[in-house]
């Protein structure tokens, strides 16, 4: 459509709102369906009556399942490096640097985090019932929400001289220092664990990532309170959604008003050439008059229109219509009214 046209920065963002849009709605239908998948997932209980289930169970297994149980480790545990009372089944050991950051749009510094260093170990373990039944967990790095307990923390702050304090202002990079992590999943942390559950050849129950792809979860938090995190999670998905997709809306009608006002303009513009030229007609001829003024911006036809609320005489009605704005030539007034001029 002639006249319609979105600028580049209208283009980039609504570009962005929309891909920022249909992400978000992906993830949040990804949410929702991990939610549903919740909410139909039967909750057992880790007891002697999860074998007599399985084995009436095509295939020995249940899909999609709930199950909590205590930690237990299947052989020989790990040991903290720095306290010898704290075992466990996870363990994870990282180095995080600390420093500050120029940031030369704000003006100021920002504080930074970046991973130096990280290790992982891990034992096979077990997830306890009351009645001491045991089922053994598969794969439980690759599950969400294994929040395990920080067992050591130690910041190691930097000294620093005088020439490297000078040379920090010229690379905008101010190191404070590394701090040192240990976390553990300990023995005898309770775990709520949901995904699916086997009864192996040998008689062993065992939990593990569903085949169909559904969501693995392993989290020291109850059934409940990990039902409200994904809830949270997918109403937020949900809000940055509709607020990307309202962002990209109002771009469209920016850009659709811009065209309106255009039109009405055309329009504007149209009517008063056509008023403009009625008037004229009603005009004495004007050709024997002599010492016409010019136009000042053509400077080839007679001055013929009157530029109100100023009042000045200055163009023709032909380069009038052409101004970029409608501001008065001589006095930058905004031009209201256009009338022609009556030369007898």
């Amino acid at each position: 459509m002639e006249g319609f046209s979105v600028t580049i920065s209208e283009a980039a963002c609504l570009g962005v709102s929309l891909a920022l849009s249909g992400f978000s709605f992906y993830l949040y239908k990804k949410s929702r369906t991990t939610i549903d998948k919740l909410n139909n997932a039967p909750r057992l209980t880790i007891d002697k009556k999860l074998k007599d289930i399985l084995k009436v169970t095509p295939g020995a297994c249940l899909r999609y399942v709930v199950i909590e149980g205590g930690v237990k480790p299947a052989g020989k545990p790990l040991i903290s490096w720095y306290n010898k009372e704290n075992v466990g089944v996870l363990r994870r050991f990282m180095v995080k640097e600390h420093r500050l950051l120029w940031n030369g749009f704000l003006r100021t510094w920002t504080d930074n985090e970046r991973l130096l260093h990280e290790n992982i170990e891990a034992v096979p373990f077990l997830l306890v019932g009351l009645d001491n039944t045991e089922i053994r967990v598969l794969s439980p790095l690759q599950a969400a929400g294994l929040d395990m307990e920080v067992t050591y923390e130690k910041f190691h702050q930097i000294s620093h001289s005088l020439g490297d304090l000078m040379g920090q202002y010229f690379t905008g990079e101010k190191p404070k220092g590394q701090l040192e992590i240990e976390e553990m999943l300990k023995v005898g942390t309770n775990l709520t664990g949901v995904g699916e559950l086997n009864l192996d050849a040998d008689g062993t129950l065992s939990l593990r990532p569903p085949s169909n792809g559904s969501q693995y979860f392993l989290t020291p938090a109850d059934f409940d309170t990990l039902q409200g995190e994904n809830e949270n999670i997918a109403f937020w998905w949900k809000v940055l959604a509709i607020t990307s997709a309202l962002a990209g809306a109002a771009i469209i009608f920016w850009a659709g008003l811009r065209y309106y006002r255009h039109l009405k303009a055309l329009r504007e513009q149209e009517w008063e050439r056509r008023e403009f030229n009625r008037l004229q007609n009603n005009v004495p001829d004007q050709d024997n008059l002599q010492d016409v003024a010019m136009c000042v911006i053509c400077l080839s036809q007679p001055r013929n229109c009157v530029l109100l609320d100023c009042g000045h005489v200055c163009c023709c009605h032909t380069c009038y219509q052409a101004l970029p704005q409608q501001y008065c030539p001589i006095c930058r007034q905004r031009i209201v009214r256009v009338l022609p001029l009556y030369q007898v």
